[in-house]
């Protein structure tokens, strides 16, 4: 029976990311906090880092920059073009991709000095297994980095269904707790931790996503009901006439 979740839920994601491959790498907020990521990172000319579920390429070409040597995996096709045409247009030698699953990634244990994953967790029926396997390669002493979203408990349900509706590979967003108790069982040393926000604007955000039909009028209707409230955890509000809200991200850093 978990096998066939498993396998229905990789389904989702390549159906979903096939589709979100291009669009993804356009909306302007997933280019955000690159510098905090490569500093809370730690990453030097002399690293080696893996970046797990790394879509259409941002973040491992950003650490290319100053990384010894970075290779991306993904599970879908069409993401790895993305950052491989992403690869070109920077004119970087030193990446290279891999299309794969994670449960487990397929590196010998000890591989790399730096494994990170951004924007990922909240897809992952198994978070847990996945931190273990960014541990397993990577090397004693170096940095393993997790950065996604991350809610006060009493929002996750309402953001679960919100971005269940506006993409059905979603599965759970980490609560804090959540992400604290995580970290703190891993066996994971020196751990740190900070946060931002993704400022994204909902039409541009829908036009970037596939929910089933009829699902983005009851996205728009959620948000114009929470412009108020802010049960969603995102502060939604007006400018002008387009619905901006702020997703809030953890980042929490560890070493091996």
């Amino acid at each position: 029976m978990a096998d066939s979740k498993d396998h229905a839920h990789k389904q989702k994601i390549l159906e979903q990311f096939s589709k979100q491959a291009i669009p993804f790498s356009k909306v302007p907020g997933h280019r955000d906090s690159m510098e905090l990521l490569i500093r809370m990172s730690g990453v030097s000319s002399s690293d080696t880092v893996l970046d797990v579920a790394c879509g259409p390429g941002l973040v491992a070409c950003e650490f290319a920059k100053v990384a010894s040597h970075v290779t991306g995996i993904d599970i879908t096709a069409k993401m790895i073009e993305q950052a491989q045409r992403l690869q070109v247009e920077k004119q970087l030698a030193n990446v290279d991709w891999r299309i794969g699953d994670i449960l487990p990634l397929p590196y010998a244990d000890h591989h790399f000095s730096t494994v990170l994953t951004r924007y990922s967790f909240h897809h992952f029926l198994k978070p847990e297994a996945v931190l273990a396997e960014m541990m397993r390669v990577c090397k004693p002493g170096g940095k393993v980095l997790v950065a996604d979203v991350a809610l006060p408990p009493e929002k996750t349900a309402a953001y679960d269904r919100l971005e269940k509706l506006r993409d059905p590979s979603h599965t759970h967003a980490l609560t804090l707790p959540e992400f604290e108790a995580l970290f703190a069982r891993s066996g994971l040393t020196g751990i740190r931790k900070d946060f931002y926000k993704v400022e994204l604007e909902l039409e541009q955000q829908l036009k970037a996503s596939f929910p089933e039909p009829g699902d983005e009028k009851k996205i728009r209707d959620l948000f114009r009901s929470d412009l108020c409230e802010n049960k969603l955890g995102v502060e939604a509000h007006l400018e002008g006439d387009a619905v901006h809200y702020s997703v809030p991200i953890a980042v929490y850093v560890g070493q091996k």
